[in-house]
């Protein structure tokens, strides 16, 4: 953590509980996906904390955020309740998006995250729509709003990606696209994948600049992404922001990683930002150890409390199986369940 010069005491203690919080609800939600609380897929942000909260803190509420389907923590931070997003994993229609979701796909138009989406750069696209409605909507400046489109690093070899950033660069977007590089797309390392492994540099051909930034660096992550922000929103510049990261697990809740040697695995425990950041706390004297041992105990009392609201909310009824299917009332829309026949005859 050497950028800390940048930021006070009271800053680090506010980034570190937030790290925790984001531990303690994926440590969590792995138990309750093994308990068959969680269903479909589930993919966690275990070693990327650091990554998540200075990102989520470079943002402003009137930014847009489009992430991948590992966006638990993001909708953490980015101001969804933490009990409504355990609700949405459970299913539950008191969740972020009334149990239709689930793990991959938070969506909550007040906190301007617009998604979660759980095809490989699905959200590449819609997010350089949306920066390209913002240039119809006002004026750069430094008030602008701007556009964070989140991805992992495999996604960084599709065709979307690609044409997106051309996009981005030819009408000159308020955009920012982030890679958290944890070195893994699903089991294969980056550079037995990209031609070109720095990442960063992918922007090149279409003039946008790209920075690396430490992803364990909590301070060096949100002083990176508020620049390129800045630039986005004063000279409608897309940027492209890579962020070295590690994963602490598989790919998803069921992966048990075995591509991964001892080593690796080693490594990426020695790099985990959250004790990192907590060790640099007490030893700057910021923090107590009992002072840290209540924030951890105050977030695991928060994520036990969220458990309980998901826990006593109602499940969808087989009569709610076609709400929400529409935005606005279409004709011939389907209203049979299963097995029921589509025309009744007299």
């Amino acid at each position: 953590m050497n950028e800390s010069r940048t930021a006070d005491a009271g800053a680090l203690v506010e980034f570190y509980r937030r790290m925790v919080l984001i531990r303690k609800f994926e440590l969590t939600a792995d138990q309750m996906y093994k308990r068959a609380k969680i269903g479909g897929y589930c993919h966690l942000n275990l070693g990327e904390e650091a990554s998540v909260v200075g990102l989520m803190d470079a943002l402003r509420p009137t930014d847009y955020l489009f992430t991948n389907y590992r966006d638990h923590g993001y909708a953490l931070m980015r101001g969804m309740d933490t009990g409504k997003v355990m609700a949405e994993l459970f299913g539950k229609t008191t969740g972020v998006s009334k149990g239709r979701g689930g793990s991959m796909h938070m969506f909550d138009t007040g906190t301007r995250m617009l998604g979660g989406y759980g095809i490989v750069g699905g959200q590449i696209p819609p997010a350089t729509g949306a920066a390209l409605a913002l240039t119809y909507r006002g004026a750069p400046g430094p008030d602008a709003e701007a556009v964070m489109c989140q991805m992992g690093d495999g996604t960084t070899n599709i065709g979307a990606f690609h044409e997106s950033l051309n996009l981005a660069a030819v009408w000159s977007l308020p955009i920012v696209y982030v890679v958290i590089n944890n070195r893994l797309g699903m089991g294969t390392t980056v550079e037995k994948a990209a031609g070109e492994p720095e990442l960063y540099k992918r922007g090149a051909s279409y003039r946008i600049p790209g920075v690396r930034a430490d992803g364990d660096d909590v301070l060096a992550v949100r002083q990176a992404a508020t620049d390129a922000l800045d630039q986005a929103r004063t000279q409608r510049r897309p940027a492209l922001l890579e962020l070295m990261s590690y994963r602490l697990r598989g790919h998803s809740v069921v992966d048990p990683a075995r591509y991964r040697s001892a080593a690796d695995v080693e490594t990426a425990q020695e790099a985990d930002p959250v004790p990192a950041l907590r060790a640099q706390l007490i030893a700057d004297g910021t923090l107590t150890e009992k002072q840290a041992d209540a924030i951890e105990t105050e977030m695991e009392e928060q994520v036990a409390a969220a458990v309980a609201f998901a826990d006593a909310g109602p499940d969808p009824t087989p009569d709610q199986l076609f709400d929400y299917a529409y935005a606005t009332p279409v004709p011939n829309a389907p209203t049979a369940l299963p097995g029921e026949r589509m025309v009744v005859l007299p």
